[in-house]
């Protein structure tokens, strides 16, 4: 075992690379596109105030899309309620799906926690609003104060939320996406109200398609855009809000890590087209690098911006708008609509979202508990009270005239409010002790753990002490120059952090990078004679020098013996052990170098110095609560 300290860093990298997951990306242009859609919802309510007749007119006016003697003809609102609001629900889907394939989700028995939050949420919000409209004909409208807004929602969080976000980002965005799905049921069953047969009957047979394209593993994208548009049409014709559609396509399209075999084989079509420019060539070159990222992944990176930044805030901007007027709200503030959706989102939905977080936790004795503290479930539960993208599509179904303002107002009202509420709860968890507000944030479940292989301090290469709370492990590549790039970050986290056991392990990369495991062959024969660290850190320093004589130079300037070194080199003494590490690597899911892994937690974010600090005191608070 190697336990040397290394110096203290004396220099930076050249960028601050950023490696971001989908679900960090995600929850990036989510928090980012908050102050556009906040925008558009006040451009709405002004547009509604100073112009009301071209408000109206704008957006009532029809549209018609025609083939031959058939079409579809809706107004402006409805074609953004019903078209566009159907990728926003597809990008929802997609990211629901990702969480089920490489999330926490990932592990099944996680999903009955956030789906009973969720449900109960939902229910003790409608509940609230039943009681303030019992014996009112609005009592029907009930579906208005089911669902959150994820993208206001997600926004606010990242103004007002706790210094360690992710997790429950994460916990919140499964919980929303239960909202959206029996939302969207609700839509297609209750506020259904004349339904065709036929069309419904043809609906279901083109999604049967679908579902027959992902069995048979087909991966040509026009097939499924084509169905997909068959079933919206169907599925409007039947007089079902098409909406739908978007989020089931969306929960059909798997998410995956790049497999070695997929980069290989990308990195052989580039390389014959490097040789040979052709055409056909490029073409293959391209299908290979899409291959090797998964559909979900392309969708979400060529949909969602978007989503977010276009089709979001031109709802908002076509459904938001009302008169504000004095004699208006003095009324609609006393109106059991209004007071309703007020009621059931600022204490209904919290509320139903931490009943039901602790009775499962009760139920299974502790087995199932939230992935965060309760201090930031509540926090949770009181941001999801932001009803807004989903609440007003539902509001447009169920009401007309004045009760749909009187809606309207209770929907920005109660957003306002969940906000405010939210913004209390996180200030009071910011007063706490910082053990007591840790627990508070973080709670006690235990993380899934990524890394395949734990680390043996008898076997692996080690720096710092043995019984550190956080442990860094990196796989990586002596000649890849992301690795070069991140080596003294790690360098200097390590001087500035002195409980950090870091672990390195080798992925050379072998058909993009010629010489890397001869360079990792090298620390390995410097490693029999105790000098893995000197040359591990020689070998980054001098990445463009890695062959024979360049590795020999190398061993005569730590004072090994070079004979016994060479010796190693030629026999391949080093080779079992790096075969080790790679096959480590592909059970834990690294396939590209540097791949980090924080007390067996696979870190998705930067690798730059002020990223992997977080991280490391994100695990460190994690161990500290742990025990």
């Amino acid at each position: 075992m190697d336990q040397d300290r290394p110096p203290s860093a004396s220099r930076s990298p050249d960028r601050a690379w950023r490696i971001e997951t989908p679900l960090t990306q995600f929850l990036r242009t989510e928090s980012g596109s908050a102050a556009v859609l906040l925008s558009a919802t006040i451009a709405a309510l002004v547009w509604a105030n100073v112009g009301s007749a071209s408000y109206r007119a704008a957006w009532h006016t029809e549209l018609a899309i025609r083939l031959g003697g058939s079409g579809l003809s809706m107004d402006l609102r409805g074609w953004v309620n019903s078209g566009l609001m159907a990728l926003f629900f597809f990008v929802v889907g997609l990211e629901a799906r990702r969480e089920l394939d490489l999330g926490e989700l990932r592990e099944r028995r996680r999903i009955l926690l956030p789906l009973i939050a969720g449900v109960s949420g939902m229910a003790l919000a409608v509940l609230v609003y039943l009681v303030c409209n019992a014996g009112q004909a609005s009592a029907n409208g009930w579906g208005v104060a089911m669902s959150t807004d994820t993208a206001f929602a997600l926004g606010m969080l990242a103004l007002i939320g706790p210094r360690f976000p992710e997790r429950l980002r994460a916990f919140l965005l499964t919980v929303v996406v239960v909202d959206d799905v029996v939302a969207l049921v609700v839509i297609a069953t209750v506020y259904t109200h004349q339904l065709s047969v036929v069309p419904l009957v043809v609906a279901l047979a083109l999604f049967a398609t679908v579902l027959l394209l992902v069995r048979l593993r087909i991966h040509h994208g026009a097939a499924y855009l084509v169905a997909g548009i068959a079933t919206w049409v169907a599925l409007q014709r039947s007089g079902i809000d098409p909406v739908v559609v978007g989020l089931a396509m969306g929960l059909l399209t798997y998410a995956g890590v790049a497999g070695r075999e997929d980069l290989e084989r990308a990195t052989d079509r580039f390389r014959d087209f490097r040789e040979q420019p052709t055409p056909q060539l490029a073409r293959s070159a391209r299908v290979g690098l899409r291959g090797a990222v998964s559909p979900n992944e392309r969708l979400q990176d060529a949909y969602h911006p978007w989503t977010s930044y276009v089709i979001v805030p031109v709802f908002a901007l076509a459904n938001a708008g009302i008169l504000v007027r004095g004699d208006f709200l003095a009324q609609a503030y006393r109106a059991p609509i209004t007071l309703g959706i007020i009621g059931a989102y600022v204490i209904g939905k919290p509320v139903g979202i931490v009943v039901g977080s602790w009775v499962v936790t009760r139920v299974t004795g502790g087995r199932l508990r939230p992935p965060v503290g309760w201090a930031a479930v509540a926090g949770g539960g009181t941001i999801a009270g932001i009803g807004f993208t989903v609440s007003l599509l539902i509001a447009t179904l169920a009401f007309s005239g004045r009760d749909l303002e009187e809606a309207k107002l209770g929907i920005l009202t109660a957003a306002l409010g969940a906000a405010g509420l939210t913004w209390v709860v996180f200030r009071i968890t910011a007063a706490l002790p910082p053990a007591r507000r840790a627990r508070a944030l973080l709670g006690t479940t235990d993380s899934i753990v990524d890394l395949a292989v734990p680390v043996h301090p008898g076997r692996d290469h080690v720096r710092g002490p043995c019984d550190a709370p956080v442990t860094l492990v990196e796989y990586a590549d002596f000649e890849c120059p992301f690795c070069g790039q991140a080596e003294p970050a790690v360098r200097e986290l390590l001087a500035d952090f002195g409980d950090i056991r870091y672990v390195w392990r080798h992925l050379p990369l072998r058909d993009v990078h010629p010489n890397a495991q001869f360079a990792a062959e090298a620390a390995e024969a410097a490693a029999n004679q105790g000098a893995f660290w000197g040359m591990h850190d020689l070998l980054l320093e001098h990445q463009g020098a890695l062959l024979t004589p360049d590795l020999t130079g190398y061993a005569k300037l730590l004072g090994l013996d070079v004979a016994r070194f060479s010796q190693d080199l030629r026999r391949g003494a080093g080779v079992a052990r790096i075969a080790d590490d790679v096959a480590s690597a592909d059970l834990s899911g690294a396939s590209g170098t540097p791949t980090f892994f924080l007390n067996g937690r696979r870190h998705h974010g930067a690798f730059d110095l002020e990223s992997l600090s977080d991280a490391v005191r994100l695990a460190r608070a994690q161990a500290m609560v742990a025990h």
